[in-house]
């Protein structure tokens, strides 16, 4: 199915899904308008996202926390910011409880994923996802959509990480080590050093660089969604 994304565009996929998706918190997010790509930037709604996991496999591997901030009107908007844990079916490995902190007797007292999920859908009703290295959110959440729905999440996305690439290819620049790490990337603009690995914190840090960079972008028209989106 993979294919289709060379195949139609996203309203056309979202149609289809549209077409055979039972009720449920996925259907309700299907339903919700995605912005659509002539849109000016600052006209639509975004959700900066982030995801500790507990490990970098997609298919094995489980989300632990969620942390976002909605961005409206050229600003973030931490009052309707959200952070919240899920409670694993595995052990959390060691290797990765060292980098974000959550240990096994901690997520013991979330929620499943499955009842912690509709909170984050309903979030994201009609905004863009919006994530530093956003593969890594989407995927999982896709897959996480898939396994508990029967099919998978869909819309449009933002990624800073992306963004900062395209800026260093204009500036014909090269990209050394390290370069593209969410902090090095907020250092460009001059925004300050947040301690990393929490998802709430993270999703605000990647919110504020994006809002840098759209600001700090040199352009000669309006600056669209389909200027700064990697999936439309």
């Amino acid at each position: 199915m993979s294919i289709w994304k060379f195949l139609f565009n996203l309203q056309e996929r979202r149609n289809w899904y549209l077409r055979k998706m039972p009720a449920g918190p996925l259907r309700d997010y299907y339903e919700s308008e995605f912005p659509l790509p002539d849109t000016e930037w600052s006209q639509a709604d975004y959700l900066a996202l982030d995801f500790e996991t507990t490990g970098l496999d997609k298919h094995k591997d489980e989300i632990l926390s969620i942390g976002y901030a909605p961005i409206r009107g050229r600003s973030l908007r931490l009052g309707e910011s959200d952070h919240y844990l899920a409670r694993p079916v595995s052990a959390i490995p060691e290797s990765s409880a060292v980098i974000h902190g959550i240990l096994d007797d901690t997520a013991s007292g979330a929620q499943p994923l499955e009842e912690a999920l509709p909170r984050l859908l309903k979030a994201l009703e009609s905004k863009i996802l919006l994530a530093h290295h956003a593969a890594v959110e989407y995927e999982f959440l896709s897959n996480a959509c898939r396994k508990i729905y029967g099919y998978p999440f869909i819309g449009p996305v933002v990624d800073t990480l992306a963004l900062e690439v395209r800026i260093f290819r204009a500036k014909d620049e090269p990209i050394r080590s390290g370069d593209l790490r969410l902090d090095k990337a907020r250092s460009r603009y001059n925004l300050p050093r947040y301690p990393a690995h929490n998802a709430l914190i993270d999703a605000i840090a990647a919110g504020e660089l994006f809002l840098a960079q759209a600001a700090y972008r040199k352009r000669s028209r309006p600056l669209l969604l389909k200027d700064m989106t990697v999936i439309t």
